[in-house]
């Protein structure tokens, strides 16, 4: 998984002063609900990855990737039924779980929008009893950090998932425990 920012992008997150992780800013994204992907999101999902394809962020993934790991998706869902944004949510053996491919639209990056599939993508890693959370990023890592990520090894990773990742794109590996 790789997050990146589109410039110009405002910051996806903001501390809370009553905690080290970030405060959701549900009220910056009104309207908007986040659920499950279906397999019809295939292309929208593919659109919304493309951006990011195109700057280095993300691996190129077919569209039949798409289709077949809908399920692995959550969204964020305009009110007029468009996808501004998705996360996926692998699970791996010893009760590990990897999110990838996490994407939110230009136009709605710094409204809250990243936290709100992150929120989802914990909700939904913990009622799957998993334990810990895995994703590589090349860009800053922010969102991630402010959300009780840290850097890691990729030892510690899930071993098929270490071995996809490519060195030559120097994404640095982030874990968290649930």
């Amino acid at each position: 998984m790789t997050t990146a920012t589109l410039p110009p992008a405002a910051a996806l997150a903001t501390l809370s002063p009553r905690s080290p992780v970030a405060a959701p800013r549900w009220h910056e994204a009104p309207g908007f609900s986040v659920r499950p992907a279906h397999r019809s999101d295939g292309p929208a999902l593919a659109a919304l990855s493309g951006p990011f394809v195109r700057a280095g962020a993300l691996r190129e993934r077919p569209l039949s990737l798409y289709f077949d790991r809908a399920r692995d998706f959550l969204v964020a869902q305009a009110p007029d039924g468009t996808l501004e944004g998705c996360l996926g949510l692998s699970e791996h053996p010893a009760a590990a779980g990897v999110l990838y491919n996490f994407c939110v639209a230009a136009h709605r990056q710094g409204s809250g929008m990243g936290a709100r599939l992150l929120h989802a993508a914990l909700a939904r890693a913990r009622s799957r009893s998993l334990t810990a959370l895995f994703t590589a990023t090349t860009g800053s890592g922010r969102l991630f950090l402010s959300h009780g990520f840290a850097p890691a090894g990729p030892s510690l990773a899930p071993a098929d998932w270490a071995r996809s990742l490519d060195p030559a794109r120097g994404a640095r590996v982030l874990s968290r425990a649930l």
